[in-house]
């Protein structure tokens, strides 16, 4: 994703490489299939009279179009934005992001309704949706910019990632994601938003896998 006009090319790399890294269509227990598009609507419009209600995540896990893909049609979810944070340059570019000299990652902040779901429910779909054990990036998606974070906006959001970590380590798993503090969220430029949904295709890197059951 490095180049996104040469995503044709990397998509046929997802082909090849598709039991590794988990490329290509979504899986068949995928939450997203049976989501109506009554769902999808509600993710891109935030009710003004039920904002002060609504609670926030931040998370990066690789390419952050596959990352929306899932979140915007997941339960409780009112708004999804994909953006660049943990970096230390104010209001990047997606080529300064991708030239690595300004340090943020592809992230994606999440807003969600706490009467509907709950941050636990969002981390674990962010845990199942992508590799937490894959140390240099995401699928053939390599670079600082991919790699997995939870990006916690308080000590109670950092115990849950933590204990969901715990629950994967036992599992046998070894994962690789850093739980680092929320700091400014960039939102990523308006072509970058919701690009599966424009294009009507589906996540060449990410899809879904019940890791906790």
């Amino acid at each position: 994703m490095t180049n996104r006009l040469l995503l044709t090319a990397t998509t046929l790399l997802c082909a090849f490489t598709g039991s590794l890294y988990g490329c290509g269509n979504t899986a068949k227990n995928d939450p997203a299939n049976s989501t109506q598009n009554s769902t999808q609507t509600m993710t891109q419009n935030t009710s003004s009279d039920t904002s002060k209600h609504l609670e926030t995540a931040i998370f990066a896990g690789g390419c952050f179009w596959g990352v929306q893909y899932y979140f915007e049609k997941a339960k409780g979810v009112v708004n999804t934005v994909v953006g660049y944070t943990g970096g230390h340059i104010t209001n990047p570019s997606y080529e300064q992001v991708c030239s690595h000299i300004s340090g943020h990652y592809e992230a994606i902040k999440v807003t969600y309704d706490p009467t509907v779901t709950n941050y636990e429910a969002m981390a674990k779909l962010f845990f199942d949706i992508h590799d937490p054990s894959q140390t240099d990036g995401q699928g053939p998606d390599i670079g600082q910019q991919y790699m997995s974070v939870v990006f916690y906006a308080d000590d109670n959001q950092k115990q849950i990632a933590q204990n969901l970590i715990n629950q994967l380590t036992k599992k046998g798993m070894k994962v690789a994601t850093q739980l680092i503090p929320a700091t400014i969220f960039y939102p990523a430029e308006n072509y970058h938003q919701h690009h599966y949904d424009h294009e009507g295709t589906t996540p060449y890197c990410h899809h879904y896998v019940d890791k906790f059951n």
